[in-house]
């Protein structure tokens, strides 16, 4: 199997967290960029408040939130557009989505899917190469041609690879800022 990426981890970890979609609708309520502390999360919601917490934690340990803390409250927003990470234009294109598109979080969980495991990477990566055959995917991954197939598969009905030709395979070129900024991460 080729060697991974140190980036690899953080991406299908933090595509995890994205992949869940009452986490994505934290995520949306706090697009505005209002801050909300647990309890108001929980109640808007409604999640119970012990959920509502370890999920505004998991969001905060990938990034995506910033925590800001008064004695025994805590409030989560979204991680501010001046603090640069690798997961900014991420913060960013979801920011923008739940704005300004209706049912974006269905989209956005579609779109992290795409992500949540390495071997997804791994493909997508060795597809940044170019046009591959499943059997040069195989022998550039050592993923077998059974996970292979099934890999592929998901990445491509999330619009991030397509078929080329009658047994080839190749990156897609994704037009919206979510998957496009998914796809920069990968280093494909």
């Amino acid at each position: 199997m080729s060697t991974a990426s140190p980036l690899q981890p953080t991406l299908w970890r933090s595509c995890r967290v994205l992949a869940n979609r009452r986490r994505l609708r934290i995520l949306e309520l706090l697009a505005d960029d209002s801050e909300l502390t647990v309890s108001a999360v929980a109640q808007q919601l409604p999640l119970p408040l012990p959920v509502a917490s370890q999920y505004l934690r998991a969001l905060e340990a990938r990034g995506f939130l910033q925590a800001h803390r008064r004695g025994r409250h805590v409030s989560y927003r979204l991680s501010p557009q001046r603090k640069p990470t690798r997961l900014q234009p991420v913060v960013d294109a979801l920011r923008d989505g739940f704005r300004h598109h209706p049912g974006f979080a269905e989209q956005a969980f579609r779109w992290a899917t795409a992500f949540t495991h390495p071997r997804r990477i791994a493909l997508y990566r060795a597809l940044g190469t170019g046009h591959q055959t499943p059997e040069r995917l195989h022998a550039a991954t050592g993923i077998s041609r059974f996970a292979l197939a099934r890999h592929l598969a998901k990445l491509a009905a999330r619009g991030f690879v397509r078929r080329r030709g009658e047994r080839g395979w190749a990156l897609a070129t994704p037009q919206e800022a979510l998957p496009r900024a998914l796809a920069c991460l990968t280093g494909g």
